[in-house]
């Protein structure tokens, strides 16, 4: 059709914390794991909080048809999982592990493994958005403000330490912030680091970007890829090295904002669960990260991410089978 725009595609990962057969996959491996690769599991790199499905990817589809309804194809990559309430649509494909990941890949357990692959989904779009099932829009979406010029990233505007080598006490981020400093200012002489980190939002890609990345650093996508579980030795590709060699290379252009960022486990979530309830709709985006690890099913922190996703996306997306018994009643 003349002048139709290209789609923006979106892509999510999802897995089910909860399902038997997959938890004891997870327990398995991370024994074999940590006999092989001692003292190397990043911060957190483990805790059930990564894994846990709190219902949030039901709900993002929600806030993606509300504030985004001329997306593109939506792709879910997954371990062989698929929620029990996705209602089958030609503008939904889930993604199994073992249609993307190379090899003996699908016993993996580390995002940043498996989201090196995100530029390889067949029938992708050039330009796509991704988002951890934990990042939700907020308010109406702009493609063009994303992509247009040059694509979008987010930087926090906090300073964090700037090491000369890579720390086993420090979070994953600070790594690979440390370790894409390293690699730029190797191949980029006029390159200068910022020591921030980049923010908890979508993720504005180009496919051809990463793919040019990709022949660039392949040692260190082979080394991403050979990942069972987060290593605070491999620091992942896409959070950090990804939006710096973008932006150094003129396809982005870095701000620095404060997004709403939920650590749902801390003390002061509960004021910030309020601003959130109060902000929606003018947010252009938000995070809820389960950061409760251990909690048992009914722990208020966890009814409270709950309650409150229901209060905000109350009307059940197209890809859900409540939305067509409601249709058809």
């Amino acid at each position: 059709m003349p002048g139709k725009k290209a789609p923006v595609d979106i892509v999510y990962l999802w897995v089910d914390g909860s399902d038997p057969a997959w938890r004891r996959k997870r327990q398995q491996a991370y024994a074999r794991w940590v006999q092989q690769h001692p003292d190397a599991l990043a911060l957190h790199g483990n805790a059930a909080g990564r894994y846990r499905d709190n219902g949030e990817l039901r709900f993002n589809l929600r806030a993606l048809e509300k504030f985004f309804p001329d997306h593109g194809h939506v792709y879910i990559v997954t371990d062989g999982q698929a929620p029990d309430w996705l209602r089958p649509s030609d503008r939904l494909t889930l993604v199994d592990h073992r249609q993307l990941l190379d090899g003996a890949a699908p016993l993996v357990f580390d995002s940043g493994h498996i989201e090196s692959y995100l530029h390889h989904i067949a029938g992708l779009s050039e330009r796509f958005i991704y988002l951890n099932d934990d990042v939700f829009f907020g308010a109406k979406v702009d493609p063009a403000w994303w992509f247009e010029g040059r694509l979008k990233v987010f930087m926090e505007p906090a300073l964090v330490p700037d090491y000369g080598a890579l720390q086993p006490q420090e979070t994953a981020l600070v790594n690979a912030s440390i370790r894409s400093g390293q690699w730029l200012a190797q191949r980029y002489p006029q390159y200068r680091h910022v020591s921030r980190i980049y923010a908890h939002t979508p993720r504005a890609m180009l496919k051809s970007a990463m793919h040019e990345l990709e022949h660039l650093a392949q040692d260190w996508f082979a080394q991403v890829r050979s990942t069972v579980f987060r290593s605070w030795r491999i620091p992942a590709i896409v959070p950090d090295l990804a939006p710096r060699w973008m932006v150094q290379m003129g396809y982005a252009e870095q701000l620095v904002l404060a997004p709403l960022h939920i650590s749902t486990g801390d003390a002061q979530a509960g004021q910030q669960f309020e601003s959130l309830l109060d902000r929606f709709g003018s947010l252009p985006f938000f995070c809820l990260n389960d950061t409760c690890d251990d909690a048992h099913p009914d722990d208020p922190r966890l009814q409270r991410i709950a309650r409150t996703l229901e209060q905000l996306l109350p009307e059940p997306s197209s890809f859900e089978y409540e939305y067509a018994e409601i249709r058809a009643a």
